[in-house]
């Protein structure tokens, strides 16, 4: 991000939602976002993913500066390039498990029975084997919520963005969920966590602070915890 910034409405209804933001995320990281409620966080992994333009400034992506794309190869980044993970967790409810895991892979040329293969492999990173069949009705909300995980990362995507992707799930479960983002950057892909947890932000190499849309401040960590130990 150069010199970014988004802006919502006009006169006394302004908004500056982002304001001169500069932000790299390099392959192999896992940065932090936090902040107050309204500060920007979530707008930032809008722009981030592509499912918003900035107001001012670049949002570049692979060397590709997405004001430039359009909106075909911008649909192709966010189903090939970038996992996203939302606060809702924006399930198919019509589909199971694998099939919602599954989609983005299917839309993009791949076979289903390799997308199925993926979204086995995917699920069984989050805890979910054996639950490949269940629709989003059987599931706990804390279950569709690693469903929602699963989605944002299967497949060989290079940039993951989260946003509280923890807020549903007990202190076990969130932390295995920060073992598998952190083996993914382990392995190249980039990261963006939005969390409002400190114990979730210590797993990153960098935590940044938003303040009213400002970088309030960026902190960088010694080194995340081991990734060795077996996930529940």
């Amino acid at each position: 991000m150069r010199r970014v910034g988004k802006t919502h409405g006009t006169g006394p209804q302004r908004v500056d939602a982002l304001v001169d933001v500069d932000l790299d995320l390099m392959p192999g990281e896992l940065v932090a976002v936090t902040g107050r409620s309204g500060s920007g966080k979530t707008t930032l992994l809008n722009l981030a993913g592509a499912l918003d333009e900035p107001t001012t400034g670049e949002v570049i992506v692979g060397g590709e500066n997405l004001a430039a794309l359009s909106k075909t190869e911008l649909a192709r980044i966010r189903r090939v390039q970038v996992g996203y993970v939302f606060q809702q967790f924006n399930l198919l409810p019509s589909l199971t498990a694998a099939e919602n895991v599954s989609l983005p892979l299917e839309l993009d040329g791949t076979s289903p029975a390799e997308a199925r293969r993926l979204a086995e492999i995917s699920l069984a990173e989050v805890g979910l084997e054996g639950m490949e069949d269940r629709y989003p009705d059987q599931l706990s909300g804390g279950e569709q919520q690693r469903v929602a995980i699963a989605r944002g990362l299967v497949g060989p995507r290079s940039i993951l963005l989260a946003d509280e992707p923890t807020g549903a799930l007990d202190e076990a479960t969130g932390e295995a969920i920060l073992r598998v983002l952190r083996a993914r950057c382990d392995t190249g892909a980039a990261a963006l966590l939005v969390t409002h947890e400190p114990a979730y932000a210590a797993w990153a190499d960098r935590v940044v602070r938003l303040r009213d849309g400002r970088i309030e401040s960026v902190s960088v960590r010694s080194g995340p915890p081991s990734t060795t130990a077996d996930l529940p």
